[in-house]
């Protein structure tokens, strides 16, 4: 279902109208919902609210009810009633007005809305940047003939509710930059507005703002906005640097607590565990690990109990204090759940949520993390749930784990201008989870003695994270509390006995609480015996952390002294930049192997500036695709500088292009300062043919290594067709042989294959060995070389199962004959490789008992590589393609 495609159709007799952005609207009488539009018309923008059917795909679906223009008229205000304060994440509430209406909305939460909201604004604000006089008098005659089919102003969406609390995102728009704020009292903030705002559109908009007040962060976050220009990013970065003039610590307590459940229901109370303090906590995190070991779970991230374990926690809070739940975020059975003290709930803003799978493939959500970041008064603070790699000997595996999580978890901001967040730029970072990391060098009856001792002190020095920490390998800046308490894992089931099956796991610390930031202290660091649904302990972690807070008029005296001292300064200067350096070599570019170079930009000017990365002449992006500058744009104060991470990453998009020569790493990137110059930027490289990204059809061609091959021929060979080649290909590419035969000979008993991933140090070495031909052998441990398989099949242009074939797929996938018709239908190279992978985890599904692999794991792992979709693949699709490769896999096809 695409609603946007269905209200674009309801303007298509005007080929000039495009939806600029479009959201859900959900009325308050809860039997219908609606769709809420900002439509352009070249430089004009106004609000189309709409009826829709549950189904609303074509333009027939949807009803116009009512058209809004944003003129100098109109004006959008976030506002909330008391109630939806007390829990986070609600649906947001906006009042619009203009010279004919007084509206309140209420849209979903989520960041569709808040980019929804982010262009309504950025359009009014264009409209304040001018004059009426200015604005010629047709600007929006075009909507006459949409208003003849309009039902009439939408009052059913008015509400009587008056606006009694802070709003979460405003923005009053003011040509000279100056404000008069509120407080917390409920003061009036007074807009001083442009001389040209009259008549009812001043009274109403002043109006809104008499009839809210908002906190110091959300005024932070409107200097934030885009409309926004050079002068008031300057008041925000002084805002940051005087801090200290208006900020105080206030205390609050942090409960943490986390939990491995091992797949099991909630089957007593946790009480014991979230309740046990003798004052209620300020706030609560709690995270679980496995959640749900089903298979359902695993593949489809769907999971009853993810409601069992959540009615549990709300049950197990604090009787002693009221709570608001504000976040729940789950990654197959990684769960994290954020509550808070209804008092504080107003000061809870900018909440994100994110999550990242370190299982096989960087995809598998198995094993990841999943993180919530907040703003707490004016402290940032992010929290961390994560469930590590398993197995003693896998400890390299947690540290890249770790590494992996705190690079590819990014936060969006508000502003879509700024920069993404990742988890260690935050004031305070709270990390907790199954770490797994393990106690080693000892017999497990040595460590059972030491514990029966209570020799807590010398037990930790044979704990591999402890060891990991102080070699600066991992959690670098993390603090971890003292440890008095005995190993959570692992137990007998039910009891508080140690591991007595066939394995007999060793007892280690799996289950940690660290945390990085200052003004943290520990108060309570322990586990908690009577838990005994599982085969882990829960542990808990109660934490007083000093949060900044606002004092209201000592931060108006510091604004309005930082807004006096702009009005004086002189900015007819030019800005004016130095660079670290004009040209960037990139040398020996391989296949996802990223190389990163630092360009630094010093402001040495007489004004602060502002910098951005732009678009070439009819080029849709800033840089090419194999390219990323973080951050592209920003603000630099006078003596300030800023480094620019320039890194360069092929990967299975662009890696084609690059083999066949069709791409060079050559580009130009354009350094633009706001009211000042352009500066160019050269990058030049050059990139290593690999394998990965060449077609099935030119390695069949390909008897040699594909870096011994001369470049010119290699690049013609690409771009042959196959009856243009005279030369008898081989059967299958010798790459896809050599990771089969490997694992074939040495891992058909290994157990998590396909699903434990492997060190990337190591899968860069199997992709050096495939394209040189050196050495004989594959390097690296088997979960690695599986990897390298599945990367390789990933990274394919065209898939094993060629696209035109795969709605065939789809319609024969009940039917087994069917099925295989379809693969016989295939080119030859690509029917020889399907045939040969299929006969492969034949082979592994013997060995089963070993493994632990079966039909429904290794089918639905590799449909997703051997079929892939054209577009993006439905979760109906999934299925299909799963049941698809099933029928090949059972015995009857051997």
């Amino acid at each position: 279902m695409d609603q946007s495609v269905a209200i674009q159709e309801t303007l298509s007799e005007d080929e000039n109208c495009i939806i600029a952005s479009q959201c859900l609207l959900v009325v308050d009488n809860a039997t219908e919902s609606r769709l809420v539009g900002l439509v352009a018309r070249y430089e004009a923008h106004a609000m189309f609210i709409f009826t829709h059917r549950r189904m609303a795909i074509t333009g027939e679906d949807v009803t116009l009810d009512d058209i809004i223009p944003v003129s100098h008229n109109f004006a959008i205000v976030e506002v909330s009633s008391p109630d939806e304060l007390a829990i986070i994440g609600a649906d947001t509430r906006v009042r619009v007005t203009d010279s004919d209406r007084d509206l309140e909305l209420r849209l979903p939460f989520g960041s569709h809305t808040r980019l929804f909201l982010s262009e309504v604004n950025r359009a009014w604000s264009e409209v304040c940047e001018k004059s009426p006089a200015e604005v010629p008098t047709s600007q929006f005659e075009w909507l006459t003939k949409y208003r003849r089919s309009s039902k009439g102003s939408s009052t059913d969406l008015m509400t009587t509710e008056p606006l009694q609390v802070p709003s979460t995102w405003t923005s009053q728009l003011k040509k000279s930059g100056k404000l008069s704020l509120a407080d917390r009292k409920g003061h009036p903030a007074s807009v001083e507005n442009n001389e040209h705002r009259r008549g009812r559109s001043d009274e109403s908009r002043d109006d809104l703002v008499r009839s809210s007040s908002y906190m110091v962060s959300n005024k932070a976050q409107m200097l934030a906005m885009p409309q926004f220009g050079l002068r008031d990013n300057l008041i925000r970065s002084e805002l940051l640097k005087n801090e200290e003039q208006y900020i105080y610590i206030k205390n609050f307590r942090f409960f943490l607590g986390t939990y491995n459940v091992n797949g099991q229901p909630p089957k007593e109370s946790l009480q014991p565990w979230l309740g046990f303090t003798s004052d209620p906590p300020d706030i609560y995190c709690v995270g679980f690990q496995e959640l749900d070991l089903s298979k359902e779970a695993f593949f489809f991230n769907d999971t009853p109990k993810e409601q069992e374990w959540t009615k549990a926690v709300w049950e197990g809070l604090h009787q002693d204090s009221k709570y608001a739940f504000v976040k729940l975020i789950r990654l197959v059975g990684i769960m994290l759940l954020f509550y808070v003290k209804k008092e504080h709930a107003e000061h809870i803003s900018e909440v994100e949520a994110e999550s990242v799978g370190t299982g096989i493939m960087g995809r598998m959500g198995n094993k990841g993390a999943v993180a919530i970041r907040f703003r707490f008064h004016n402290s940032d603070i992010c929290v961390v749930n994560s469930h590590l790699a398993a197995h003693v000997e896998e400890f390299e595996r947690r540290n890249q784990d770790f590494r992996d999580i705190c690079s590819r978890i990014m936060f969006r901001q508000k502003d879509p201008s700024l920069s993404l967040l990742t988890i260690l730029k935050h004031d305070v970072v709270l990390w907790l989870g199954d770490l797994n990391y393990r106690i080693c060098e000892l017999e497990v009856d040595e460590v059972k003695n030491l514990i029966a001792k209570k020799d807590f002190e010398t037990l930790q020095k044979f704990d591999q994270l402890h060891r990991q920490i102080q070699e600066e390998a991992v959690f670098s800046g993390f603090v971890e509390g003292e440890i008095a308490f005995q190993p959570t894992y692992k137990y007998n089931t039910g009891s508080d006995q140690w591991d007595s099956s066939e394995k007999c796991r060793v007892p280690a610390w799996c289950d940690r609480i660290l945390w990085k930031g200052k003004l943290v202290q520990q108060l309570h660091y322990q586990s908690h015996m009577t838990l005994k649904t599982s085969d882990h302990k829960p542990v808990s972690s109660l934490m007083e952390i000093g949060i900044k807070v606002v004092n209201e008029e000592k931060y108006k005296k510091t604004f309005e002294e930082i807004v006096r001292n702009l009005d004086k300064m002189e900015n007819e200067c030019i800005p004016s930049v130095s660079l670290s350096g004009r040209e960037f070599e990139f040398n020996d570019v391989k296949f996802m192997q990223e190389q990163t170079k630092t360009l630094t930009i010093y402001n040495d000017g007489q004004v602060p500036c502002q910098y951005e990365f732009i678009q070439k002449l009819d080029e849709p992006t800033y840089c090419k695709p194999w390219l990323m500058v973080s951050p592209h744009q920003g603000f630099l104060a006078q003596g300030e500088s800023v480094d620019i991470q320039l890194e360069l990453y092929v990967n299975r998009s662009t890696a084609t292009d690059l083999n066949s020569g069709q791409q060079q790493i050559e580009d130009i990137l354009v350094l633009h300062l706001d009211r000042g110059k352009d500066y160019f930027i050269s990058i030049t490289g050059n990139y290593l043919p690999s394998c990965f990204g060449t077609s099935l059809q030119t390695l069949c061609h390909l008897r040699e290594p594909i870096q011994d091959m001369p470049l010119e021929t290699l690049q013609q060979l690409i771009l042959m067709t196959s009856e243009e080649v005279t030369e008898k290909p081989l059967d299958i590419p010798k790459e896809i042989w050599m990771m089969v035969d490997h694992l074939y000979r040495n891992a058909s008993k290994q157990e998590d294959l396909f699903q434990q991933p492997g060190l990337r140090s190591e899968v860069g070495k199997i992709r050096d060995c495939l394209d040189t031909g050196t050495p004989d052998s594959l390097p690296g441990s088997n979960h690695s070389v599986a990897e390298a398989l599945l990367l390789f099949l990933d990274a394919l242009p065209e898939p094993v199962v060629c696209y035109s074939a795969y709605q065939q797929c789809l319609e024969s996938c009940s039917n087994a004959s069917q099925c295989k018709k379809v693969i016989s239908s295939l080119p030859q190279c690509h029917k020889n490789v399907f045939n040969y992978l299929t006969a492969f985890l034949r082979e592994l599904l013997k060995h089963s008992q070993y493994n632990q692999l079966d039909t429904t794991i290794l089918a639905t792992i590799f449909s997703a590589f051997l079929l892939r979709s054209p577009a993006k693949q439905e979760q109906a699709e999934k299925r299909k393609t799963w049941e698809f490769l099933t029928h090949f896999l059972i015995p009857d096809h051997s």
